[in-house]
C-alpha cells in the first residue's frame, strides 16, 4: 500500500501539505500555488490519492475541494512520517546533535493534528541532555509559524524514570495520551 502513496515528488508534497494541516480544505489551484508545482500533476496526484481512499472531494460552487480522509487505514501512520520529516520534527531531527542528548522526544497526537489542548496538556516531552537554549529556539520558530504557544517539557533521564517508577501523575497523563515518537523507541519510552 506504500507504493500507491509515496511515488513523486508531487505527491510528496502533497502529502506534506495534507498532513501538516490534517484539518485543511483545499482546493485545486490553491494547492497548485501552495506546493509550485503543474496543475496537471496536481490534479492527477489528487486524483490518484482520492482513488486509495487517503481523499475526500466536494464540490462547491465552481471549486472541487480536496481534504484528507482520517479513517484511511495507514492515516496515523503517514502522520508520524510527515510530523518526523517537517517542521519542528525536522528541525529537531536535523539539529539532534546541537541540542544534545535526546533519548526521547514524543509530541502529542493533539500537537500533531493540531486540535486545541487544554492549557495543562503537554504538545512535547523531551528526555535527555538538552541544551535548553537551542531547543528553547526551534520551539520559539515553531511557535511563530503557528502562532500559538507550544508547551514542552524537559526531564533529564535519571528524572524521568524517578517518575516514571514514582507513577507520578503528570507523567503518566502524557504518556497514557496518543503520542508521536519523533526520537526514541516507544516500547523502551512506555517499559
Amino acid at each position: 500500500m506504500l507504493k500507491d502513496i509515496v511515488v513523486s515528488k508531487v505527491r510528496v508534497k502533497l502529502l506534506d501539505l495534507f498532513f501538516a494541516n490534517s484539518a485543511g480544505l483545499y482546493h485545486v489551484r490553491d494547492l497548485v500555488r501552495k506546493i509550485g508545482e503543474e496543475i496537471n500533476a496536481v490534479r492527477r496526484e489528487l486524483q490518484h490519492l482520492e482513488e486509495v481512499g487517503l481523499l475526500k472531494k466536494e464540490p462547491r460552487g465552481n471549486r472541487l475541494y480536496y481534504w484528507l480522509n482520517p479513517n484511511y487505514s495507514l492515516y496515523d501512520q503517514l502522520l508520524a512520517m510527515v510530523a518526523k520529516e517537517t517542521g519542528l520534527g525536522e528541525q529537531i531531527i536535523k539539529n539532534r546533535n546541537r541540542i544534545g542528548k535526546i533519548t526521547f522526544c514524543v509530541f502529542s497526537g493533539k500537537f500533531v493534528r493540531r486540535l486545541p489542548r487544554k492549557e495543562e496538556e503537554v504538545d512535547i516531552l523531551v528526555v535527555g541532555e538538552v541544551v535548553m537554549v537551542e531547543l528553547a529556539a526551534l520551539v520559539k520558530a515553531e511557535e511563530e509559524k503557528r502562532d500559538q504557544e507550544i508547551n514542552y517539557t524537559v526531564m533529564a533521564n535519571e528524572e524521568f524514570e524517578f517518575r516514571k517508577k514514582r507513577r507520578d501523575p503528570f507523567l503518566l497523563g502524557i504518556l497514557s495520551s496518543t503520542k508521536v515518537m519523533i526520537i526514541g523507541d516507544e516500547e523502551e519510552l512506555m517499559r
